[in-house]
């Protein structure tokens, strides 16, 4: 990996800079500027605003609803539409191919699949925004879809009654039904996902796919190839086995595959293997030699004519029992109503394929989007496709999104525009038209394996994974999850558990934070980890913590524990203890065994002094409940005490509350931190906080945090402002004891003391907060 550029430190720009202002906290730097009041519309300006309309908001609200207005007429003739040709041409016969091996996972007629590589293709060159990806099928929806249609239309629901003439053991299935079934339910499924895309993006709802990471589409997308792989094996061994739908489908399908690979046909295995080393090798030149191609050879056509060839003169169905296309329907159907009364039994699965279909043609979108300078519009392309689909589910289709393959054939042979994929359309329309008698004799074999040749691209995901787990282990995580899920429950559950799976891993990110306890890098007001940094200097009697999340109800609990562990103590338990401390030794002066002075607490050599017995239960009851009378003493937490309490030592005056990377804040977290605030007070620790940011803080004001002790003074911009406003202070403040109890006055000599009882109110920091409050007051 290359070492990132370093800046050229003789530049004298570069060398140091000065700057004088004064200590700001937030009152002061307010004082000398003034916010800037933003204009909140009410909701009637607001869709007064929203449904004005004017001809100028008209045209642009037109083009951007048909982005065709917006680049057709800026087309550049003389330019384009050479390359456009070539490109068309070229993505047409792969779309072709593609359409009728694509069928065979979507477990439709082939040719149903030349109409998927058609009819999208209309409707998204005016609709769409995307100038360079090839519309109609791709192997990863079409699996989905095809998940769907034999768990609805399985072989077994279309099994013919036996007759006297059926062999034994051979079952026979009504095809033509089965076919008919199948198709219907493809085509009603395409047209409730684009009822489904078509809301997102009238919702506006294009943001969706970003909770699609890059790590989750990845194993996503290679458990789908996976599933594809063996969905089209059993094809090219020409093995019958049964249409497993769900939890380990294609656990059950392998073995049943293994169980029957002594049936294998051997003139479709042939042709299947020859197919995909073919494809294989002609692909990985292309790659290779890309620059000196100017267009791809288009092997899977070529591959397709020469085998549809030898099928034909060999007469391979009956001479070797090989499986062949047989029929192709010749033109075009009429439009047909799709049945929905089948939408409650398919709307789940609609959903995922809707997502996926939409989060792939993005993806690829984004790519040659970034690439050639120009923007496209997630929810327009939610609209775009939603349009597609209910188009061409009329039209006896399934789901449309993009290929990866298809779309880089169509960028590298030079498309510049939607041109190209219109022109690609024509292609196979004349396919669709002239070439279906002629493809009738294809082996069904060569079709399965053009698809498993075109694989290799999403098994080469593999690789990421090692990648992914030097940058970042949750992310290589994630992929492994959602790869192994998808292949064990099915790709809908698999995406469903893969999409929870990595919410989850974010919540567990944010409700486990990180954190850092900070020090000066000496002569700078820079501020950095003193884990991380060797010449890093705390603060003499300063805490500075550094949090790196939102404080919500979900993590305020480690935020109290990264507290704890950087400060060293407990708030809480030093506040007991030093009031069980105190307690004692009240108790001792009661008993004539110490004596109050100005100067402390001095034992009496004439006594037994009970105070230095072993340590008790430090929330004895019958110690914290004696009743009190203030002396005025002065104890110091951190010397040794007349008495055995076991009190933590508190080498700090200040805590410094670095929020500069809080977004935000829930109410139990504000409620939680002004009781923190409250418990560091009564320790005599300070509590500042540093570069919140303005809606932070308007968030604190909004629920009630500031107190009589809590205030806007403790708000600083910076860390550095805190740190010298706490110097500034320890320098002016007279020299005593930081931490000081005061028990009211009473004379040097030895008097019994006379003792009242007080009440002892709680306010929901701890139940000896005001008994606390009232002896250190």
């Amino acid at each position: 990996m290359a070492s990132p550029r370093r800046m050229d430190p003789e530049l004298p720009e570069y060398r140091n800079y000065v700057v004088s202002r004064p200590v700001y906290n937030e009152p002061s730097f307010l004082e000398q500027h003034e916010r800037q009041l933003r204009e909140r519309q009410t909701v009637r300006e607001k869709l007064v605003k929203c449904c004005s309309c004017s001809r100028r908001r008209a045209i642009r609200m037109l083009k951007s609803l048909l982005p065709i207005l917006e680049w057709l007429p800026k087309y550049r003739v003389k330019e384009w539409l050479l390359s456009d040709t070539i490109s068309g041409v070229s993505t047409g016969l792969v779309a072709t191919l593609q359409g009728m091996a694509y069928a065979l996972l979507a477990a439709v007629p082939v040719g149903y699949g030349l109409y998927s590589a058609f009819f999208p293709i209309l409707t998204y060159f005016i609709f769409g925004t995307s100038r360079h990806i090839s519309v109609g099928p791709f192997p990863v929806v079409s699996l989905m879809v095809g998940s769907v249609v034999l768990s609805m239309a399985p072989d077994e629901q279309f099994i013919l009654p036996s007759t006297n003439d059926t062999v034994d053991n051979i079952t026979r299935i009504d095809s033509g039904a089965r076919d008919a079934e199948r198709v219907l339910i493809a085509s009603t499924l395409t047209v409730l996902v684009g009822i489904i895309q078509l809301v997102l993006g009238g919702l506006q709802i294009g943001f969706i796919v970003r909770y699609l990471a890059d790590p989750l589409v990845g194993g996503f997308t290679t458990a789908a190839a996976f599933q594809v792989f063996v969905s089209q094996l059993k094809i090219v061994l020409n093995v019958s086995t049964k249409n497993y739908n769900g939890v380990l489908s294609i656990i059950y399908t392998l073995v049943e595959i293994f169980e029957k690979i002594g049936t294998t046909n051997i003139a479709d295995f042939v042709a299947g293997l020859l197919t995909i080393i073919i494809c294989l090798a002609v692909k990985e030149i292309n790659d290779r030699f890309k620059h000196k191609i100017p267009i791809p050879i288009p092997i899977e056509v070529i591959v397709t004519i020469i085998a549809t060839a030898i099928s034909y003169g060999v007469d391979l169905e009956k001479k070797y029992n090989a499986g062949i296309v047989k029929s192709i329907p010749r033109g075009f159907l009429p439009p047909a109503l799709p049945s929905v009364n089948l939408f409650s039994q398919m709307v789940a699965a609609s959903f995922s394929i809707a997502v996926v279909a939409y989060a792939i043609a993005v993806s690829v979108g984004k790519v040659y989007a970034t690439k050639y300078d120009y923007a496209i519009d997630g929810n327009q392309e939610f609209i775009a496709f939603g349009i597609s689909n209910i188009f061409s589910g009329f039209f006896s289709c399934f789901v449309a999104t993009t290929a990866l393959s298809r779309t880089a054939v169509q960028e590298s042979t030079g498309g510049k525009t939607q041109v190209a994929g219109i022109i690609s359309a024509l292609i196979v329309m004349i396919a669709i038209v002239a070439l279906g008698k002629l493809l009738e004799p294809l082996q069904k074999s060569v079709l399965a394996a053009v698809v498993i040749a075109n694989l290799k691209g999403m098994f080469m995901q593999v690789r990421d994974v090692p990648r992914l787990w030097r940058q970042n282990k949750i992310d290589a995580v994630i992929w492994v999850f959602t790869c192994i899920a998808s292949i064990i429950l099915g790709l809908d559950l698999g995406l469903l558990a893969g999409l929870l799976f990595g919410l989850l891993t974010v919540v567990l990110r944010v409700q486990f934070p990180s954190w850092n306890n900070l020090g000066n890098v000496p002569g700078t007001d820079l501020y950095k980890s003193t884990k991380d940094y060797k010449n890093v200097d705390e603060p003499e009697g300063v805490k500075i913590v550094s949090f790196y999340s939102p404080i919500f109800y979900g993590n305020i609990d480690g935020f109290k524990k990264c507290l704890k562990s950087t400060v060293g103590f407990d708030a809480v338990r030093v506040y007991n203890k030093r009031l069980k401390a105190l307690r004692k030794i009240q108790k001792l002066i009661k008993k004539g065994q110490l004596r109050a002075t100005k100067n402390g607490v001095v034992s009496d050599a004439c006594a037994t002094n009970q105070g230095f017995e072993p340590d008790e239960d430090p929330e004895d009851p019958e110690d914290l409940n004696i009743p009190t009378k203030e002396i005025e003493i002065r104890v110091d937490w951190n010397s040794e005490l007349p008495v055995k309490v076991n009190v933590p030592k508190v080498p700090i005056h200040s805590l410094i509350l670095d929020f500069g990377a809080v977004s935000f804040l829930d109410i139990v977290a504000v409620r939680s931190l002004r009781m923190i605030v409250k418990e560091f007070h009564r320790i005599d620790v300070n509590v500042y906080f540093a570069s919140l940011k303005d809606h932070v803080i308007a968030k604190l004001e909004q629920c009630g945090f500031y107190e009589d002790n809590i205030v806007m003074d403790m708000f600083f911009l910076t860390v550095h402002d805190a740190v010298l406003y706490i110097q500034s202070q320890v320098k002016t403040q007279t020299i005593q004891d930081p931490i000081l109890e005061k028990i009211n006055l009473i004379q040097e000599y030895k008097d019994p003391l006379e003792l009242t009882d007080r009440e002892m109110n709680e306010d929901g920091l701890d139940v000896q907060d005001e008994a606390m409050r009232r002896l250190a007051s």
